[in-house]
């Protein structure tokens, strides 16, 4: 019996590690090629080793300046990536229930999306002034196409039989938008905010580099580099890495399994 049910749990524990070791060689490659890279130079003030860089990380945990611009980042996209996700969804769904309306969106989208977020920093800094509403306007900007464009393609391809069964039962469009599209698209919503997510973040970054923070790991990172501290250019690249990699493999990627379950039941662990 024993026997019979540690078999499942080996099981887990072997397709656990093998998702895992991936992860680590990547990670071990890089590191190792920046630690062979540091000693081949030999000038610690230009490529501080790994052990410099990752001491000076340790000890900014408790660096009060440092953890609240961390505390800043993280409410600037707490604010803003929920924003675009909403308002792509919400948008998207619209689109669904009227011809005219997705047309006109996905225009939009294949105009304005082609513009990189960072270069509607100058006209939001001269709009909002400089500081957050810049910075949280240019994340809305940067994350709201991918999630707008994956739910578009989502309601395009609803299930025609479901969508004229719905319309024969006399479903008006609201009940269209809760009942067949919202159900129907969830699994695109999952997916497009894991990749407005990454727009997000790297949006995030850039407008505090150059939108007049003073706050913020993109705040910090460029502030390092004007003083050419390359340990703390370098501890701010590991910071801001090691974050996004924990939020989307760590907290998104968990939550997309967990809220679509049944996807992953069987088969999906391989």
């Amino acid at each position: 019996m024993n026997s019979t049910t540690d078999k499942p749990k080996r099981s887990a524990k072997t397709t656990a590690v093998r998702k895992v070791l991936p992860y680590l060689a990547a990670i071990g490659s890089l590191l190792a090629l920046w630690q062979v890279s540091s000693w081949i130079l030999n000038k610690p003030f230009l490529l501080p080793g790994v052990p410099e860089v990752f001491g000076r990380l340790l000890r900014s945990f408790s660096n009060t300046d440092f953890m609240s611009g961390v505390a800043d980042s993280m409410i600037r996209l707490g604010v803003a990536f929920p924003t675009a996700c909403l308002l792509g969804a919400v948008l998207g769904l619209l689109a669904g229930v009227s011809h005219s309306f997705a047309v006109y969106l996905r225009g939009i989208i294949s105009i304005l999306q082609a513009i990189p977020p960072i270069t509607w920093v100058p006209f939001f800094a001269i709009l909002l002034g400089y500081g957050n509403a810049t910075i949280i306007t240019v994340i809305i900007i940067a994350s709201f196409f991918p999630m707008a464009l994956s739910m578009l393609n989502a309601t395009e391809g609803i299930n025609k039989t479901h969508l004229e069964l719905a319309r024969v039962l006399g479903a008006s469009r609201g009940q269209l938008i809760t009942k067949v599209f919202t159900p129907e698209s969830f699994p695109a919503f999952i997916t497009g905010a894991q990749v407005a997510f990454g727009n997000a973040w790297r949006s995030l970054i850039a407008a505090e580099m150059v939108g007049g923070a003073m706050s913020g790991l993109g705040y910090y990172s460029r502030w390092r580099g004007e003083v050419a501290d390359m340990s703390g250019v370098l501890m701010s690249i590991v910071a801001i890495g090691t974050i996004a990699a924990v939020l989307d493999h760590l907290v998104l990627e968990k939550l997309k399994r967990r809220l679509l379950r049944y996807r992953y039941m069987t088969g999906g662990d391989n």
